[in-house]
């Protein structure tokens, strides 16, 4: 007797066969989707620091990224950049002393 599921009696393929699964050798590959992710050869040019370089060089991580993922790198970037600038601006040392000609002690 004939099954009444026309799927069950059709063979692979476009008529009634079984979809393919994602990722086992789909047309849409990553280097063939034109909205992929890109890079985009932006050249980092070294600053001597090694800490900004760094970071500079963290931005390189946005070219395997979808735009909405771009947003954490950048602000990554960004927090890490701030921080490097503090620290070039903190003094090592004890702080300097008071000047002994303050506005408060003028009579």
């Amino acid at each position: 007797m004939p099954s009444a599921d026309p799927e069950a009696t059709a063979g692979p393929g476009p008529e009634g066969g079984p979809e393919p699964q994602a990722g086992a050798g789909s047309a849409a590959e990553p280097e063939d989707d034109p909205a992929a992710p890109a890079p985009l050869h932006v050249p980092r040019t070294p600053t001597g620091n090694a800490e900004v370089d760094a970071q500079l060089d963290r931005l390189a991580d946005v070219d395997h990224l979808a735009t909405d993922g771009h947003v954490e790198v950048y602000e990554d970037v960004h927090r890490g950049l701030r921080d490097a600038l503090t620290a070039l601006d903190a003094r090592p040392g004890p702080p300097a002393p008071p000047t002994p000609y303050s506005n408060s002690n003028r009579s």
